[in-house]
């Protein structure tokens, strides 16, 4: 099983060294010119772990990440519907602009490319994770999707690089996900530093 994580963010390259720790084959998709001179790239190509252009990223994957800046996401959606397949399973990662006018990424994903096989997870870490949290006190992510069988891949996936995986229903919860980021985000503005939710069962 290949994963291709696409982006040229601190997400990318967290999730994607957990992944590699535990023995999966990963590879990574990033832009035209993007720029490999952070040290965390650097690893990433001496250890020969590819790094390839989103084309050949998504070709090489069975399962993709998406965590893109929103930026690149149209670029990224072509590129999926492109050379991505029905039978690929796609997880995003990324969380829209905190406007209530718009719509989340995962539906604008699922707009753009037409793929059923899509699923939101890892959002709640957002994009520059894990300097949002340099103490390593997040140890659960989010999910939801469509697919039962997929929604348990994906917390095999989850809880394979340690996270607890808390299902959160179908897809179209998706947008709530989203919002429990930007509260985070508002809450964290609000109190000077970075903070997160936990879920408790009472």
């Amino acid at each position: 099983m290949n994963i291709g994580i696409i982006g040229g963010t601190d997400l990318a390259t967290n999730l994607g060294n957990k992944f590699i720790a535990r023995g999966m084959d990963v590879v990574f998709g990033v832009r035209e010119g993007f720029s490999t001179r952070k040290v965390e790239w650097k690893i990433l190509r001496m250890q020969n772990h590819y790094v390839l252009n989103y084309a050949d990223a998504i070709t090489a994957s069975d399962i993709v990440l998406i965590c893109c800046e929103n930026e690149f996401l149209p670029v990224v959606c072509n590129y999926l519907k492109e050379y991505g397949t029905d039978e690929k399973l796609y997880i995003d990662c990324t969380n829209g602009l905190h406007d209530e006018n718009l719509n989340c990424n995962t539906t604008y994903i699922r707009k753009e490319t037409g793929h059923e096989r899509l699923f939101k997870a890892f959002n709640n870490l957002g994009l520059d994770y894990p300097k949002s949290d340099p103490l390593e006190l997040i140890k659960e992510t989010y999910f939801c999707g469509d697919s039962r069988d997929d929604r348990i891949l994906l917390k095999k996936l989850i809880e394979l690089i340690g996270f607890k995986a808390i299902d959160a229903g179908m897809i179209k919860n998706a947008c709530l996900l989203e919002a429990v980021y930007h509260l985070s985000k508002e809450i964290s503005h609000s109190k000077s530093g970075d903070c997160h939710f936990r879920l408790m069962s009472v």
